[in-house]
């Protein structure tokens, strides 16, 4: 009687822990820690890179992520990622969120959600200004270098399955692949792509071309089924660029005194309040 008794508890506390888990809520979850993981890029200018004079990663996708942060009131603490790994780390818990320069698909929908866009570009391709590249078109026979796990190196095989794909662990050696002559061009956002050129000490040297391969969304990522945190990321979102706080930071990063001007000529949609 006394082992039946036991195992009932045992049974008990064993269900009790199952369903604290199951019906956890992150939101509630970062607010009681006091902290929020971020998983950002730390190489791709200017949406997630390490300052050479602090040593910190900064950025435009940090800057979204701190506004988050303190919209919920607690700290923010960052961790790299890269475009192969920031889906497992989301999926895992090793982040709450993700601001990785990361298209929303339906196909990623399979282990995470996303918000809102929060940001609008499309995919080109960064070549050698001498270069006779233009076009996807002039890339049959050649080699072009992207990022492993991006929706670029997916796109590219499909707008020309004769290129040669060469996928590198980052944009920073795809495009040290190119300065290398190793790659025709390299291949992904044209953000990405500007933040690249600009970066380089010969930005002169190097071109932005082609017609956009495709639109490329870009979803803040968040842990799958957790709608109160996704509606209060929504919701923020929505409240940046409503109040102008999103347009102050996207000019800090993006604005005409800056190395990666670009106009904002898209609108976020944010629903009624």
């Amino acid at each position: 009687m006394r082992k039946m008794v036991l195992l009932l508890v045992a049974m008990t506390v064993t269900c009790t822990l199952a369903l604290g888990t199951a019906w956890a809520d992150k939101l509630e979850e970062i607010k009681e820690r006091g902290y929020m993981v971020a998983g950002v890029k730390d190489a791709v200018v200017p949406f997630g890179y390490v300052d050479k004079d602090t040593n910190n990663i900064v950025g435009f996708d940090v800057d979204i992520c701190k506004e988050l942060a303190d919209k919920l009131g607690v700290d923010l603490r960052l961790k790299p990622v890269t475009s192969s790994t920031r889906i497992p780390m989301l999926a895992q818990g090793s982040v709450d969120i993700l601001a990785a320069t990361m298209t929303h698909k339906f196909s990623r929908e399979d282990s995470i959600d996303f918000s809102t866009t929060y940001f609008m570009t499309g995919q080109k391709l960064l070549v050698k200004k001498d270069s006779d590249i233009s076009s996807t078109a002039d890339l049959a026979g050649k080699k072009v270098g992207t990022a492993k796990g991006s929706t670029s190196e997916k796109n590219i095989k499909e707008a020309q399955p004769e290129s040669r794909v060469l996928s590198f662990e980052g944009y920073p050696q795809a495009f040290l692949a190119l300065r290398q002559g190793k790659v025709k061009a390299v291949t992904t956002d044209a953000t990405i792509l500007l933040g690249l050129k600009n970066s380089a000490p010969d930005p002169d040297k190097y071109a932005i071309v082609g017609e956009y391969i495709s639109d490329e969304p870009y979803g803040l990522g968040v842990p799958e089924n957790e709608s109160n945190f996704r509606d209060f990321v929504n919701r923020s979102l929505a409240k940046m660029w409503v109040n102008g706080e999103y347009q102050e930071i996207y000019s800090k990063w993006f604005g005409k005194d800056t190395n990666y001007h670009l106009p904002l000529d898209w609108d976020m949609q944010p629903w009624p309040f």
